[in-house]
């Protein structure tokens, strides 16, 4: 098995950015991925007490199908978040002040109009990530699943609609949901297969259009019996993971 793609989401909700390589640490996720989230305005996220909590209560494609329209980008080295899409004036915040937070929570809020639950606000706390479940993980999905799914529902689904951290290919379709309990070596690191994924509404959504024109989801229930998709892993050993390593099962 290879990896194809290894991606992260510094914003919940928002663009993907991919990556040729990335050096993965014990016990923790993707670095930066799902580091900020837009809080809803009736959200109760804390940052001064941050617990994990769904994510209904962040903007997210699961309930803002329209997000999906953001192109955004985050740059580490200076802390700026720019955002733009059609029909709105682009914005490049620095995050780094209070001003430049605001300003981007209030373009958001903006943005989704009456998708919004209130005013939204830039969440962020060091160390913590707004990620679809308690545990620090890497998400993973065999593109063969992916192609299986569209395949029996006569779609072709792109990969991006499921969000995952690590694509690889080699695999026969929806393998890696037999691997609970298992660990894997991912390039030169070592994880363990804790979880399987379920799917969402998020799923429903075009990553192109923004438009909700899929039922994943159903399907999954229709054709297997299960709404699972996907898998998620512990960093056991840390290590370098690149495009083209190996994926393989000690």
């Amino acid at each position: 098995m290879r990896v194809e793609r290894i991606t992260r989401y510094p914003v919940k909700g928002l663009s993907p950015e991919q990556m040729e390589q990335v050096e993965l640490s014990p016990g923790a996720g993707i670095p930066l991925d799902r580091r900020f989230a837009f809080a809803q305005g009736d959200s109760p996220f804390d940052p001064a007490d941050p617990k994990w909590l769904p994510k209904r209560n962040f903007a997210c494609l699961a309930v803002n199908a329209k997000a999906a329209a953001i192109h955004s980008a985050y740059e580490a080295r200076t802390n700026t978040l720019s955002l733009r899409a059609e029909g709105h004036a682009p914005l490049l915040a620095d995050l780094s002040d209070a001003a430049g937070r605001a300003a981007a929570a209030a373009w958001i809020t903006t943005f989704l109009g009456e998708d919004a639950r209130g005013a939204l606000r830039l969440s962020e706390v060091p160390g913590h990530a707004f990620t679809d479940i308690p545990d620090k993980a890497v998400s993973l999905i065999g593109l063969a699943s992916v192609a299986e799914l569209g395949a029996r529902a006569g779609m072709e689904l792109d990969p991006l609609r499921f969000r995952a951290n690590i694509l690889f290919s080699g695999a026969t379709p929806f393998a890696e949901l037999d691997w609970m309990g298992r660990e894997v070596l991912l390039g030169g690191a070592r994880l363990k297969v804790f979880r399987r994924t379920k799917r969402c509404a998020a799923t429903e959504v075009n990553p192109a259009t923004a438009e909700r024109d899929a039922k994943p989801p159903r399907w999954l229930m229709e054709h297997y019996g299960h709404a699972d998709l996907g898998i998620y892993a512990t960093v056991l050993e840390g290590g370098r993971v690149a495009v083209g390593d190996a994926l393989e099962l000690p």
